[in-house]
C-alpha cells in the first residue's frame, strides 16, 4: 500500500529514509521519524483495534502517550513479542512488525463484536449482578468465561531476553517535559551552573513546538529556535538531556521515577545495550512542564475509526506529513481547532464544516473563511469500520472521513498530585490546576493553565533560573487560544462513550449515580471510567462534569480522583532491573562451601545462605547419615559450618548501655572475655532474635544472630539507635561476611584444636567465654560456646582463610575421628538440649517465658525494650502456650496440633502444636518439642496428636532430653 495519505512535502521526517513494516502482515511504507500510528495513517489504516468490552472498531485518537485505543503487539522476534504498546509512542524502524489485538478471527470481522448488540445485558457493573444465579454457574462457568474474554493483548509465553538497568542520579533541578516551558525553564537553570536533568517522553525533544510551523520565538522560526536551543543545551556540562524517557511517578523526599526507553526505536539494537533504564532520580526542586491534553467530546458514537483530537491531526499533519482525511468536520468548543483547520486546509484537506459549540466564537470565526457553524454540536456518527459522516444538532448529515474534536484542555497534574500537592478548579478552563506545592514542585506552561507560547517560555524561565535575572521573550505569530471546556452532548440514540480504553459510556455514569454511587471514587470503581492504564487522561474531566451534573454538584464538590502512578505503564523488566533469574536473589555460600560440595553434601536453602544438611557416605539415606553425624558429636568430635550467623559489632563507651537497653538480658556488668545469651525482644514483647553477646574490650562487643535474623536485627538495632536512644555513642557495623564461623563439637574438641591455636590458654577458658588469639597463624576470635549441649568452641576466622582453617581442622582432627555434620543434625543435637530457634519454636507471639526463658532476662534492669508489655494482664496467663517436650511411640509431623481429648466432636479444641520433631539417635526414640496452652502444668500427662489415619498418645516432658544438668558442657 503507497502513502497515499503523506503530503508532498513538510514535516520532520527524513523522506530520503523509507522504511518498511508490517501491520497485521500487510507491507506498508513510512518514513525515518515517523511513529508507528503515524505510518499507519499516512498508508490510510484507521482501524487498528477493538474496544475492550464491547468489541467496537476503534482507530487512532491522539498522537502521544494518552492514546486509549491505537494498542498493538510489537514482534521482533518469538521471543520478544511485547504487547499493548501505543502506536502513538511506538518509533518506526525498519522491519518493524505489529498486530492489532482483542478480535477474533480478524480486525475486520469480530466475533467478539456481538457484544455491543448485547449491551443492553452488560451495563456497568454487570459482572457485580447479572451471574449471582445460579450460584453453582459462578465458579466453573461464568468466572473462567469471564476471565477468557477479559484482557487486552496476550502475554508473551516465553522469558523476557532482554536486560534492564538501574541507576540513580542527583540533581539541582529536574525539568519534566520538553516542550517551550520546560525548555525555557533548563535554559534558565543551567546558566546559573545548576546540574539539570531534561527529560520528555517524545523521541524528540520540542514538545507542542515540534508542531508549531507558524510561530517565531526572538526571531527566528520555532523550529530554528529549538534546534539551537538543544544544541547548546546538549553542550552545557551540567546538563543531561533524556528523551524517550517518561517521568511515571513522584516518590517521597523528591525522588521521581524515571524510565529511559533505550532501544525500542532500533531495528538492530546493540546487545551491549539494555532496552530500558530506570532512573531514581533525587532532585533539589523539581520543574514541571507536562503540557496538557486536548480533550475529546461526548457524543453518540464518538469512538468510531476516523474521529480523532484535533490537536493530534495537526501533529500528523505538521511534524510527519500527514494528513487524516481527505474530507475533515471539526467539532469545537474553542479558538485552537481553527489554526488545525487552516493548517489542514492549506494542505489540501476539505473542510467540510467546523461545528463550534458558541453561539459567538468571535471574529475568528468570521475572519477563518471557513465553514463555521455556530452553536452546533455534533450529535451522531455513520459507518462501520470507520465514519463516514457526521450528523449536526441542526439535523444536517455532513459526509466526511474523519472528524477532528476539540473539547478543551486537560492540565496534566499527574506528576503534581503524586508529589501532594494541592489541586484547584478553575471554572473557565472546565479543569484542575496546580494549586498549593508542597515541597519543591513547581508547575509552569499548559500543565499550570497557561496557554500561550510566549506565556509558556517566561513562565519556565522564572522557575528554572529562581534567583536568575529574569529573560524576555519575543514569541509571534503563535494564535493565542481561549481555552473553554465543552459540555458532553450524548445524544438520543448511540452509544456516547467516556472512557475509550475501558468502553464506558455516558449511560454507565448515569447508572452509577442512579444506584446511589456518590463518592467519584466509587463511581470510578464501579463502571470503571478512569482506571486501568489510561488513568483518565482523556476521560476524567468528562466524567466529572457529567456526574457533577447528574448529582446537581459542582465539579469541585465531586471533587476528582487519585491520580497513581505509573503515569504510563512501566515494564515489570525496568522495575526489576537486575535482579532476575540467580541475581533476582543471589545465592549466598560460605567459603567452606566447595568443600562441601566435594564431599557429596546435601544442601538446603536457610534464608539466602546455602548450608548443608548433611554428609551421606556411599549409600546412605538423608536418616543415617544425619545418626551417624549425631552420634560422631556425642562420642568424639564433630565440625559444623556456622559461617552463616549473623554477626554484628558493637562499638563505643555506651555499648553495654545501648545492649542493656536493647536485649531483655543484663550486660553493663558482664566483663570483657565472657560471652551471654540473649534474648531480644519486640516493643510488644514477644521474641524476636536471640544469639550469643560476646564482650570483647569495655567499648566493644560481638553480637552473633540467628541465621535468618541479621538483617532484621541489624535495622531494629539502628532504628532505636537513630529515633530512641540518640544520645549514646554507639557504633553498629554488620560482620556477618567478614567472618568464617567454624564450630567444632563433642568431648574431644579441645584436643583437636588446641595444638593449632596460639595466645590462648584453655584451662583458663570456661563455657561463655571468647578469647583473641591465633590459629595457623591467623588472628581469631575463639568462643567458647555450644549448641550442642557438648563441649563446643566455634572459631571466628578472616573469611578469606576460613577454607584453610577449615582444611588444618579437618587434618587435625583425623586421628580424632572428626566428623563434618550438617544442619540437620544440629536440630537433632539442640532439640535434645532443647535449645530453641527462633522461627521454629517460636511464632511472633511467644514471650521469654513461655519458652522457659526466664532465667534470661534481667529483672532488675529498670527498663528494656518489650518489658512494659510483659507486664500486661495477658502476658500472665497461666494457660499460655509454653514449650515442653513430648515423647511418643512414632515419629510425629510438625505442625501437628495436639488435643486432651481425641474423642471430642470436631471441632474440637487445640491445646498447641508440635514446633519439632526428630529421631534422637542418643535416646533411640522419636522426641519433640512443642507448644503447648498451660504445659508446665502438665508434666507426665498424656495428651493426644489426631493424624488423618490415626491418633498417636504423647507424654509431656521436660524440654531438655539429654543431660539436664549440663555436665557435659563444662568438661
Amino acid at each position: 500500500m503507497s502513502e497515499a495519505f503523506r503530503t508532498a512535502v513538510g514535516g520532520r521526517i527524513d523522506r530520503t529514509q523509507p522504511l518498511t513494516f508490517g501491520f497485521n502482515r500487510q507491507h506498508l511504507t513510512g518514513c525515518q521519524g515517523d511513529t508507528l500510528a503515524s505510518a499507519l495513517l499516512a498508508n490510510g489504516v484507521h482501524l487498528v483495534g477493538r474496544s475492550f468490552k464491547y468489541h467496537r472498531p476503534r482507530g487512532i485518537l491522539s498522537a502521544g502517550s494518552e492514546e486509549p485505543n491505537a494498542l498493538v503487539a510489537i514482534e521482533r522476534d518469538p521471543e520478544r513479542i511485547t504487547p499493548n504498546q501505543r502506536a502513538t509512542m511506538q518509533e518506526l524502524y525498519e522491519g518493524l512488525q505489529s498486530s492489532s489485538q482483542n478480535h477474533f478471527p480478524s480486525l475486520a470481522c469480530d466475533f467478539g463484536a456481538v457484544n455491543d448488540a448485547l449491551s443492553p445485558l452488560l451495563p456497568a457493573g454487570f459482572y457485580y449482578k447479572t451471574f449471582m444465579w445460579p450460584r453453582a454457574f459462578w465458579r466453573h462457568v461464568y468466572e473462567p468465561a469471564i476471565r477468557t474474554a477479559a484482557g487486552l493483548g496476550r502475554a508473551p509465553s516465553l522469558p523476557d531476553p532482554d536486560r534492564y538497568i538501574q541507576r540513580f542520579a542527583h540533581c539541582d533541578v529536574l525539568v519534566i517535559g520538553a516542550g517551550p516551558a520546560g525548555l525555557a525553564a533548563a535554559l534558565a537553570a543551567s546558566t546559573t551552573g545548576a546540574r539539570v536533568i531534561l527529560c520528555d517522553e517524545q523521541a524528540e525533544l520540542g514538545g507542542s513546538l515540534l508542531s508549531e510551523t507558524v510561530a517565531c520565538i526572538d526571531g527566528e522560526t520555532a523550529w530554528s529556535w529549538l534546534d539551537e536551543t538543544i544544541s547548546s543545551l546538549a553542550l552545557r556540562p551540567n546538563v543531561q538531556l533524556l528523551p524517550r524517557t517518561t517521568a511515571f511517578g513522584w516518590f517521597p523526599d523528591t525522588m521521581v521515577g524515571l524510565v529511559e526507553r533505550v532501544t525500542d526505536h532500533l531495528a538492530q539494537p546493540d546487545p551491549r545495550l539494555p532496552r530500558e533504564r530506570l532512573w531514581q532520580v533525587r532532585a533539589r526542586r523539581v520543574v514541571i512542564a507536562t503540557g496538557a491534553i486536548e480533550r475529546p467530546l461526548v457524543f453518540s458514537g464518538n469512538d468510531r475509526p476516523g474521529v480523532m483530537l484535533a490537536d493530534a491531526a495537526h501533529c500528523y499533519l505538521t511534524r510527519y506529513g500527514v494528513k487524516v482525511g481527505s474530507r475533515v468536520v471539526i467539532a469545537t468548543a474553542g479558538d485552537s481547532a481553527y489554526a488545525v483547520a487552516e493548517a489542514m486546509q492549506e494542505a489540501g484537506v476539505t473542510i467540510a464544516a467546523i461545528a463550534d459549540q458558541r453561539a459567538d466564537p468571535g471574529a475568528i470565526a468570521h475572519e477563518s473563511g471557513l465553514p463555521v457553524r455556530c452553536g452546533t454540536q455534533v450529535t451522531g456518527t455513520k459507518g462501520r469500520l470507520r465514519i463516514t459522516a457526521a450528523t449536526l444538532s441542526s439535523g444536517d448529515t455532513v459526509t466526511c472521513d474523519a472528524l477532528l474534536m476539540s473539547g478543551g484542555w486537560t492540565p496534566s497534574v499527574h506528576l503534581f498530585s503524586q508529589s501532594r500537592g494541592r489541586l484547584r478548579y478553575d471554572e473557565v478552563l472546565g479543569a484542575f490546576l496546580p494549586g498549593e506545592a508542597v515541597g519543591n514542585a513547581r508547575s509552569v506552561g499548559a500543565c499550570n493553565g497557561s496557554f500561550t507560547l510566549l506565556a509558556c517560555l517566561e513562565e519556565g524561565y522564572a522557575a528554572g533560573g529562581q534567583a536568575a535575572p529574569p529573560r524576555q521573550f519575543a514569541a509571534t505569530g503563535a494564535r493565542d487560544s481561549r481555552p473553554r471546556a465543552a459540555a458532553p452532548t450524548p445524544g438520543r440514540r448511540g452509544k456516547a462513550f467516556v472512557d475509550f480504553q475501558n468502553d464506558v459510556t455516558v449511560q454507565d455514569l448515569l447508572s452509577a449515580a442512579g444506584e446511589g454511587f456518590r463518592s467519584i471514587e466509587h463511581v470510578k470503581r464501579y463502571t470503571t471510567t478512569g482506571m486501568a492504564t489510561d488513568q483518565g487522561k482523556t476521560s476524567n474531566m468528562n466524567a466529572l462534569t457529567i456526574v457533577s451534573d447528574t448529582l446537581g454538584r459542582s465539579v469541585p464538590a465531586v471533587g476528582h480522583t487519585t491520580f497513581r502512578m505509573p503515569y504510563t505503564p512501566v515494564t515489570f523488566g525496568a522495575l526489576a532491573g537486575t535482579a532476575r533469574g540467580a541475581l533476582f536473589e543471589p545465592v549466598r555460600r560460605t567459603p567452606m562451601h566447595d568443600w562441601a560440595e566435594a564431599q557429596g553434601a546435601m544442601f538446603e536453602n536457610v534464608g539466602t545462605w546455602q548450608r548443608a544438611r548433611c554428609f551421606p557416605h556411599d549409600r546412605e539415606d538423608m536418616h543415617a547419615a544425619v545418626a551417624r553425624e549425631c552420634r560422631a558429636v556425642r562420642h568424639g568430635v564433630g565440625i559444623f559450618d556456622a559461617t552463616t550467623l549473623g554477626k554484628i559489632e558493637i562499638v563505643g563507651p555506651d555499648a553495654a548501655e545501648f545492649l542493656n537497653r536493647l536485649y531483655a538480658g543484663s550486660f553493663t556488668r558482664l566483663a570483657p572475655g565472657r560471652c551471654r545469651y540473649a534474648v531480644l525482644l519486640n516493643e510488644a514483647g514477644f521474641v524476636m532474635d536471640d544469639g550469643v553477646v560476646a564482650r570483647l574490650a569495655p567499648d566493644r562487643f560481638h553480637v552473633t544472630t540467628t541465621t535468618g535474623g541479621a538483617a532484621a536485627v541489624l535495622h531494629h538495632m539502628e532504628d532505636y539507635l537513630q529515633t530512641e536512644f540518640s544520645e549514646l555513642r554507639v557504633w553498629l557495623t554488620s560482620v556477618t561476611e567478614q567472618f568464617a564461623v567454624i564450630a567444632v563439637q563433642g568431648p574431644r574438641a579441645r584436643q583437636v584444636i588446641a595444638p593449632l591455636v596460639q595466645d590462648v590458654d584453655f584451662a583458663g577458658m570456661p563455657h561463655m567465654s571468647v578469647r583473641e588469639g591465633r590459629i595457623c597463624d591467623v588472628p581469631i576470635r575463639l568462643f567458647r560456646v555450644s549448641f550442642t549441649g557438648e563441649l563446643g568452641y566455634e572459631i571466628n576466622v578472616p573469611a578469606d582463610y576460613g577454607a584453610a582453617v577449615w582444611h588444618a581442622m579437618i587434618a587435625a582432627g583425623a586421628e580424632h575421628g572428626i566428623t563434618p555434620y550438617g544442619t540437620e543434625a544440629m536440630h537433632v543435637l539442640r532439640a535434645e538440649k532443647g535449645y530453641i530457634i527462633v522461627g521454629q519454636e517460636t511464632d511472633g507471639t511467644v514471650i521469654p517465658d513461655d519458652l522457659g526463658l526466664d532465667w534470661a532476662i534481667g529483672k532488675a534492669k529498670p527498663d528494656y525494650v518489650g518489658k512494659r508489655s510483659l507486664l500486661q494482664k495477658d502476658m500472665l496467663r497461666p494457660d499460655r502456650k509454653q514449650l515442653v517436650g513430648l515423647l511418643s511411640p512414632e515419629p510425629l509431623e510438625e505442625g501437628a496440633q495436639i488435643v486432651a481429648d481425641p474423642a471430642v466432636p470436631v471441632p474440637m479444641p487445640m491445646l498447641g502444636h508440635v514446633t519439632s520433631a526428630y529421631w534422637s539417635e542418643a535416646l533411640q526414640r522419636p522426641i519433640a518439642l512443642a507448644l503447648v496452652s498451660g504445659g508446665r502444668a502438665l508434666m507426665h500427662r498424656t495428651l493426644y496428636v489426631p493424624m488423618p489415619d490415626r491418633t498417636i498418645a504423647v507424654q509431656v516432658t521436660e524440654p531438655v532430653f539429654y543431660d539436664p544438668q549440663g555436665a557435659r558442657l563444662h568438661v
